[in-house]
């Protein structure tokens, strides 16, 4: 205790700095967890959480023995999994490309113009996707011949998972970049120097020296990107999807929203969205996990 009040006197400000961010976790993220009791009843608004009825496991039971529980869960590890295996990857290439780049005005001209698609709201990036997909859109009439039909993509099972992954990775890579691109800054000029010496070329040089020097920060991305497997990108699937690709568009997120929202049925949309939550923190521990035990990285 007397530690604690020591450093708080050395670091009294840094910890008024905190102060802010403690305050929204606890009013935006633990305050509401007392709501998750509701996916223990047969929640009304009119009763309220002591009068509403307990209800048990039943809510999740019901999840779990419907037929929406297969179809929503697949395509949620569906879109999670190729967003997790072609989105990952791709600004770590680009902080990669960038990064042997030697001209100043033209990284920076780049880099500008990766990072654009991020600062724009989710309603309008679903608004141009739905324009360029349209029957008429440039981008339908692009690879129609490809396809060997014509219509609306978004109105296309097959076609809303390429389409959302694709978009993803064009709107989030130029920003995702940014901290492999801080994490590429630190690493030890002296260790090219080296593998230059070796014979090591710029191929070589990045196996052995820049991936490495850099390893512990994708880990730790890593982790942090299981913590959000099974969110998705709620926001725009929701923006994006309609009831004639619910084969391949509806996930759980939005699954919650429709039972929630607009069926005013609180109790059994609580229960999913806890199934949810608590599959995403067995992920990140698990991930956390198999971090420590094999390398020296982890988040905690």
């Amino acid at each position: 205790m007397k530690e604690l009040v020591a450093n708080y006197k050395r670091h009294k400000m840094i910890y008024w700095l905190t102060l802010p961010v403690i305050l929204y976790f606890i009013v935006f993220s633990y305050l509401p967890m007392a709501g998750l009791v509701m996916a223990f009843q047969d929640f009304s608004p009119r009763k309220g959480f002591l009068g509403s009825e307990w209800v048990g496991l039943t809510n999740f039971v019901e999840f779990f023995t419907s037929s929406n529980f297969i179809r929503v869960t697949k395509n949620t590890l569906a879109l999670s999994l190729l967003d997790l295996l072609f989105g990952f990857p791709a600004p770590i290439i680009l902080a990669l490309l960038l990064n042997e780049i030697k001209g100043r005005l033209f990284k920076r001209t780049v880099q500008t113009v990766s990072y654009l698609p991020y600062f724009l709201s989710t309603a309008i990036i679903c608004g141009l996707i739905i324009d360029f997909t349209g029957s008429s859109g440039p981008l339908t009439t692009a690879i129609a011949p490809l396809l060997g039909k014509s219509g609306n993509l978004l109105g296309m099972p097959e076609m809303f998972r390429p389409l959302f992954v694709s978009t993803n990775i064009w709107q989030m890579v130029g920003y995702n970049s940014i901290i492999y691109l801080a994490a590429l800054s630190r690493v030890d000029t002296d260790q090219y120097e080296a593998a230059r010496i070796d014979g090591a070329g710029y191929w070589k040089q990045c196996l052995h020296v820049t991936i490495p020097g850099i390893s512990s920060t994708i880990i730790i991305m890593l982790i942090l990107n299981m913590g959000h497997l099974l969110t998705v990108n709620f926001e725009k699937v929701l923006l994006l999807y309609n009831s004639a690709i619910y084969e391949t568009a509806d996930v759980i997120s939005t699954y919650i929203y429709r039972q929630g929202i607009l069926n005013h049925d609180y109790g059994y949309s609580t229960a999913v969205g806890l199934f949810n939550s608590v599959i995403g923190m067995l992920l990140i521990i698990t991930a956390n996990y198999i971090s420590r035990k094999y390398s020296e990285t982890r988040l905690f």
